[in-house]
């Protein structure tokens, strides 16, 4: 049985091909399921169509952060929490090499006034007058009592809302007064995007305009936040809507070149930006602002 199948597939295989070759079908005549023209219509863009651009104007703006200088002061509660845990080490702690010391220069002066003490004993070879454990600590509590300590409040620099000096416990946040439309608003310093340069570099601009010769590290070159504003409809157009503001994290590094007493600047405490800050804005800045 399979060799008649076989004679019978290879008749009927003669008779396709020999149909295609009297009506003279060129292999040109299916080039109509070639991919080929349908890959180049699909990429191919025609002459003259321009790449649409997007109506939010791109900005970009740094949240520089001056970290508290000191430590904070003790709540009532950590205080006491403080106090247990030294009373705690105290009791369970040994002696120092200071306070053994102490023990053995008390029990000299008692045996030498006692009348009960061989020179011998001593381990001291020169004859000079012993310093006891007790004047070296009369001596450091001198020292203790001419030491002044710097003020950790200044009442009249923490008023100073543009002072880089103010509130050394707390973390401060740098707001500018830029021209926004029609009005003055404070905000973090912000600049436009220009195109051929990244964000990073953006807010690196932004924050030249606003300061001069402030030294500061960049946290990372993503942004933190990303605040999205319409602008009013009577100044909306077909190619702007609005825009979106972009933020970046910095860290101010050197305190003493942060001065520019002809700059619109203040350095806020978290607590103090919603007085001066929009609700809108300050909803979109308050997640990523840390207050340390």
């Amino acid at each position: 049985m399979a060799a008649p199948c076989r004679r019978m597939a290879s008749r009927t295989l003669w008779k396709v091909l020999s149909h295609f070759s009297r009506t003279g079908v060129r292999i040109e005549g299916c080039r109509h399921f070639s991919i080929t023209p349908i890959r180049g219509q699909t990429l191919r863009t025609k002459p003259g169509t321009e790449k649409a651009s997007s109506p939010w104007a791109l900005m970009a703006a740094v949240y520089l952060q001056r970290l508290p200088v000191v430590s904070a002061d003790f709540s009532p509660l950590e205080q006491r929490f403080k106090d247990m845990l030294q009373q705690m080490e105290l009791e369970k702690s040994l002696l120092s090499d200071h306070e053994v010391r102490l023990l053995e220069d008390a029990d000299k002066m008692s045996r030498k006034q006692a009348g009960d003490y061989d020179l011998d004993d001593d381990e001291s070879d020169d004859e000079q007058d012993i310093i006891l454990a007790q004047d070296l600590e009369d001596a450091w509590e001198q020292k203790f009592q001419n030491f002044q300590k710097a003020p950790r409040v200044v009442a009249d620099v923490d008023k100073d809302l543009t002072s880089v000096e103010r509130c050394l416990a707390d973390s401060l946040v740098l707001l500018a007064q830029q021209q926004m439309g029609g009005e003055k608003l404070w905000l973090l310093p912000q600049a436009p995007w220009q195109e051929g340069e990244t964000l990073r570099q953006t807010a690196e601009k932004a924050l030249a305009t606003v300061t001069d010769g402030f030294k500061v590290t960049f946290l990372s070159n993503a942004p933190c936040g990303v605040y999205k504003y319409k602008l009013p409809r009577a100044a909306r157009t077909e190619s702007l809507v609005g825009s979106k503001v972009f933020f970046f994290k910095a860290i101010l590094e050197d305190r003493t070149l942060a001065k520019d007493p002809n700059a619109a600047l203040l350095w806020l405490k978290k607590s103090e930006l919603q007085q001066y800050l929009k609700p809108a804005y300050m909803t979109k800045v308050d997640p990523f602002i840390i207050s340390l």
